[in-house]
């Protein structure tokens, strides 16, 4: 069932108070709730604070107690709400097992690589893939590890000030057309009319292999990273219908305008653009008709967390936060209800039966749609009849500095940037300073700069795994590739074609929670050899004259000597940054020498068969198989 037909039927049998099973309305989530990380919580509070539901605890002054009761008489009224006794959701059996392992498997091995050098490791996880070139940038900048991490990390935060021109041109000549519409002039081009199926797709399509381009040639490397990450966490499906017409606005106006910004601007940002309308259905969400699938989302995954999420109890009775009892310590069900009203009206010109004539596809306040009585959520009451907007935005203010939502956020980060598993400590003290610069124009910023000069970030390495998208671009930027993936193209089609076999298609992920961001997730079989079979074939494949990996020419200017011995040092400091270990090098010697005296014998620049002396037989085929074998190796797919 569509999303939008599951949240009106759902909202629908609570007015009718008809639940599944008998069980209170939306009680199937509670299994969702990590409910003893919540009662550790609950327990580390002052005991005041835990006894004393946070509803008493407000305290402002002039509390309307009777709006109060019309509050709980609403929320019986449309949610059939009959609240468990409980102030808190059953805990969670904790399993033995973790990610994908089960009973009767072994637990796999954690096995220790080389160290790579500083400058590696820290461009391997702060950008898409260290280079030669980005590596002496790096080391320029300082005369200690630290001091160049620092510098490093101010000069990419300042990411305007970095000429990124190329690219820009690399795209238009290319012929990407629409990444710089207006929202009015995509909606009147892709939209309006029912075009031709690929110009409505064309706009998608754009900014999905516009994010190659940009990963693999941009100057702004932290800055494409975190855009990546920003798309993931707001993700939309921008190859779904409704949204490919106007997904470059969400990419160059919500994404890319806040990637450094403010979190809560560009909450807002995300909740008024289009392409979010029509993902998660709030384009419909009207007192007459609410649909929840925009809030709840809103809560579960651009903010709290499922492991907020406190299930269906009665939100007058949630205790306050540890770390600040004038909030709640998580969301309940029906602080989804009351979010979806406060966002009703919230829509867009979309040529509606009522408004025919408005028909631009930008952000419009339908002020007949929404519903003004008064709501209580989050552990604050929103009066009726307020200015228009106030409802979503006091929601937003709410979620935006509230602490738990400041940790979330932060562990993303941390996750993304140093390992799988952050470090509470590191948690604690990037939410802190999330949390102090919430209404920061720079907060974001600020936030990073805490956390990418840490000592965890100092110490990163080995931890992570290169999603396909993050291994094939890196592997474009070692290879020395000047081929530019565009649309009308047959090579590029044939590159996306490959590519979706990995999984890892950009922004073409259709539920709600974007790729995940853990290694456990991309080290099957699967996974691994279908990014394999791509990024092989980069290093084999021209499109016309033009290779996607200058790996003979790269050579050809680099390698004076071609012995076997020469080309494998050059290659594998070129790839990983460093050598590997004594025995890997030495098979891959050995693959390239064929036999022949690896420090003496020059291998000839030429294709010519020579079955008979097989150090002459396909040499370039050989040479271009020995840097495959590099990039496919463990030592390239770590960070």
């Amino acid at each position: 069932m569509h999303r939008k037909q599951t949240a009106i039927t759902a909202y629908t049998r609570r007015q009718q108070g008809i639940t599944s099973f008998g069980e209170p309305p939306m009680a199937r989530r509670v299994d969702r709730v990590p409910g003893e990380r919540v009662r550790a919580a609950v327990r580390s509070a002052p005991a005041q604070a835990v006894s004393e539901p946070l509803a008493q605890r407000v305290g402002r002054p002039g509390t309307n107690l009777s709006l109060q009761a019309q509050v709980r008489a609403r929320q019986r009224k449309l949610y059939h709400a009959q609240f468990a006794t409980s102030t808190l959701p059953p805990a969670k059996e904790e399993t033995a097992n973790t990610g994908h392992v089960t009973a009767n498997q072994s637990t796999p091995a954690l096995l220790t690589m080389a160290r790579a050098p500083f400058a590696v490791r820290m461009l391997d996880n702060l950008s898409y893939g260290a280079t030669t070139t980005t590596i002496a940038e790096f080391n320029a900048l300082g005369t200690s590890d630290s001091a160049r991490l620092a510098n490093w990390v101010d000069w990419q935060l300042d990411y305007t000030a970095i000429d990124d021109s190329a690219v820009t041109n690399r795209l238009n000549a290319a012929g990407y057309s629409t990444l710089s519409k207006s929202l009015p002039q995509l909606w009147a081009d892709h939209a309006l009319g029912d075009p031709e199926y690929s110009t409505r797709m064309r706009p998608g399509w754009e900014v999905q292999r516009a994010s190659f381009v940009r990963a693999t040639y941009s100057r702004r490397q932290l800055f494409e990273v975190m855009v990546n990450f920003w798309h993931a966490h707001f993700n939309t499906q921008g190859t779904e219908y409704s949204i490919a017409p106007i997904f470059a606005h969400y990419d160059r106006e919500v994404i890319r305008a806040n990637a450094f910004g403010s979190f809560r601007t560009m909450l807002e940002s995300v909740a008024r653009s289009p392409a979010m309308m029509y993902f998660l259905d709030n384009i419909d969400n009207s007192r007459s008709g609410p649909n929840e699938n925009f809030a709840r989302e809103l809560l579960e995954l651009h903010t709290f967390g499922a492991e907020n999420y406190l299930g269906f109890m009665d939100p007058f009775q949630v205790p306050p936060c540890p770390e600040d009892p004038s909030y709640p310590i998580g969301y309940t069900d029906i602080d989804v209800y009351e979010t979806a009203a406060a966002f009703t009206g919230w829509t867009i010109k979309n040529g509606h039966w009522q408004y025919p004539n408005d028909n631009d596809g930008t952000f419009v306040y339908r002020q007949a749609w929404h519903d003004a009585g008064p709501k209580f959520l989050l552990g604050v009451m929103l009066y009726p009849e307020q200015p228009d907007l106030k409802d979503g935005r006091d929601v937003m203010d709410r979620l935006a500095s509230h602490p738990r939502v400041a940790k979330f956020i932060c562990k993303k980060i941390i996750r993304r940037l140093i390992n799988d598993t952050p470090p509470q400590s590191l948690i604690d003290s990037a939410a802190r300073v999330f949390r102090d610069n919430w209404r920061a124009a720079n907060q974001i910023e600020l936030v990073l700069r805490h956390i990418l000069n840490s000592t965890p970030m100092f110490n990163a390495w080995g931890q992570k795994v290169r999603r396909p998208f993050e291994a094939t671009v890196a592997a474009m930027r070692v290879l020395g590739s000047d081929w530019t993936l565009r649309l009308d193209n047959a090579k590029s089609d044939e590159f996306m074609w490959r590519f979706g076999y990995t999984g890892h298609t950009p922004y073409n992920w259709p539920s709600p929670n974007g790729y995940p961001d853990v290694s456990v997730s991309w080290t099957g079989s699967n996974s691994f050899a279908m990014t394999w079979k791509l990024v092989n074939w980069l290093t084999e494949t021209s499109d016309g004259t033009t290779p996607l990996a200058a790996i003979l020419a790269e050579s050809r200017s680099k390698v004076a000597n071609w012995t076997a011995n020469n080309l494998v040092d050059y290659w594998s400091t070129r790839v990983l940054g460093y050598a590997p270990a004594a025995e890997r090098k030495q098979a891959l010697v050995n693959f390239m020498a064929q036999n022949g005296n690896a420090a003496s014998d020059v291998i000839a620049d030429n294709d010519t068969w020579s079955a008979n002396d097989l150090k002459k037989h396909y040499n370039q085929q050989r040479l271009r198989s020995m840097v495959s074998l590099l990039v496919l190796s463990p030592e390239f797919f770590t960070r």
